[in-house]
């Protein structure tokens, strides 16, 4: 089948009579929809509750350890020249 054969049928198809849609499709459809946009916010929601408890224990962790500090020497320097 050529380019023009194609392109014929192609044409028959459009200008005929649209195949009948069944009717629940926009019920399924609107349902299929709300159920995506509820799952996404509950996942953005889950993100962001993620997110701010890594940054709370994080901050938490950074106010008890302190790691900027330096640590306090386990050894004492020896005592000469007294």
């Amino acid at each position: 089948m050529n380019h023009l054969h194609r392109e014929a049928r192609v044409r028959r198809m459009l200008e005929g009579v649209p195949p009948p849609v069944p009717p629940e499709l926009h019920a399924d459809a609107v349902r299929r929809g709300q159920r995506l946009l509820r799952r996404r916010n509950a996942a953005r929601r889950a993100l962001w509750l993620l997110l701010c408890a890594a940054t709370v224990a994080f901050l938490v962790w950074t106010l008890t350890a302190r790691p900027w500090v330096e640590p306090p020497s386990e050894t004492t320097p020896p005592l000469t020249g007294w």
